[in-house]
């Protein structure tokens, strides 16, 4: 049995926004959206949102996961605590932050495979200079004992440079058999979900650390600036798995793509396209500069001159524009 947790009730208070911060789009869905998806990739069976700022609007966007209200909000272990509808699951439950929309599929699947005999896989991150993060400290077989705060490191413990990277997969049953352990004594006098990963250890069960190779695979998002890196980081993935493929992209910047669009073979996509939803695009397709298509099917050999085009099949051969607006699969001008 595959659970999650997904924390998702902050506001988000940098995003200087009246939504909540885990609505806000990238390319064509929430940021949210992406969690979940990764999450049913790998074949997680119950998703469990935290909600707190807007819940009903999330509850809204989200209508086929679960729910927990965190109301007031004391930290992530409190977070997870609001989770008691899997207390008694089985098998294993990944917690992940929901500002967190790059997380790929195959890294979920290899944390849930890095913990079959461990208690607890936390996922971490490798930088140069560990700066402002929780330290990773291990013991002489590589066995995560504690995550240690920047400002608690001792002198030899600030040369550590893998850190925290805020995901972490757990026996399902040790996490909720120890919930209940932890307590509010430190600075912010919240419940830390990192202490689980001492108190597990103490226990002698077996804690890991599973490196992620692509450090902004794991950013989180606080703020616009964030927002477009992250934006930016989707496109160009998108963009070089296409590239990959065989399609023309004249100029991968200028164009964007969405993670749920197939294409053909000897398609030529020109610069300043958008092509959003569960557009298909045929063989031999050519989409001009300026044409933006959503939820439709460009047939073999189409051209799309500089056109918008909406929830509309395109025949095969037909050639739409300049300027043409097509919605329904009727020209409305």
């Amino acid at each position: 049995m595959r659970n999650a947790i997904v924390l998702a009730a902050g506001k988000g208070t940098r995003m200087k926004s009246d939504r909540s911060k885990v609505i806000h789009t990238i390319i064509d869905r929430p940021m949210l959206a992406y969690i979940i998806d990764a999450l049913r990739a790998v074949s997680v069976q119950r998703i469990v949102v935290i909600v707190g700022y807007q819940a009903e609007s999330i509850k809204e966007a989200f209508p086929d996961v679960e729910f927990a209200l965190q109301q007031p909000q004391l930290g992530t272990g409190h977070a997870v605590m609001q989770a008691t509808q899997l207390k008694d699951e089985d098998g294993d439950t990944l917690i992940i932050n929901g500002d967190g929309p790059c997380i790929q599929p195959e890294t979920l699947e290899k944390l849930f495979q890095t913990n079959q005999d461990a208690s607890l896989t936390l996922l971490t991150s490798v930088l140069d200079d560990g700066a402002h993060y929780g330290r990773i400290v291990r013991d002489e077989n590589g066995h995560v004992q504690a995550i240690v705060e920047a400002k608690d490191c001792t002198e030899e413990q600030k040369k550590i440079c893998e850190i925290n990277a805020g995901m972490y997969c757990f026996k399902n049953r040790d996490l909720f058999d120890n919930l209940d352990k932890l307590t509010t004594n430190n600075a912010q006098n919240e419940y830390y979900l990192t202490d689980l990963v001492k108190i597990l250890a103490n226990q002698g069960k077996v804690v890991k650390g599973l490196v992620v190779e692509d450090r902004d695979e794991v950013m989180g998002i606080n703020d616009c600036v964030e927002l477009n890196k992250a934006y930016e980081w989707m496109r160009n993935r998108i963009n070089n798995n296409w590239l990959k493929e065989g399609v023309q992209i004249v100029d991968p910047k200028r164009t964007v793509i969405g993670k749920d669009v197939k294409i053909g073979h000897d398609v030529i996509i020109h610069p300043n396209v958008e092509i959003l939803g569960n557009t298909e695009i045929g063989d031999f397709v050519e989409i001009l500069p300026g044409s933006y298509l959503n939820n439709s099917k460009i047939e073999n050999c189409a051209v799309v001159d500089s056109s918008k085009i909406v929830d509309s099949c395109i025949s095969e051969g037909t050639i739409v524009g300049p300027m043409s607006y097509v919605s329904n699969n009727k020209i409305i001008k």
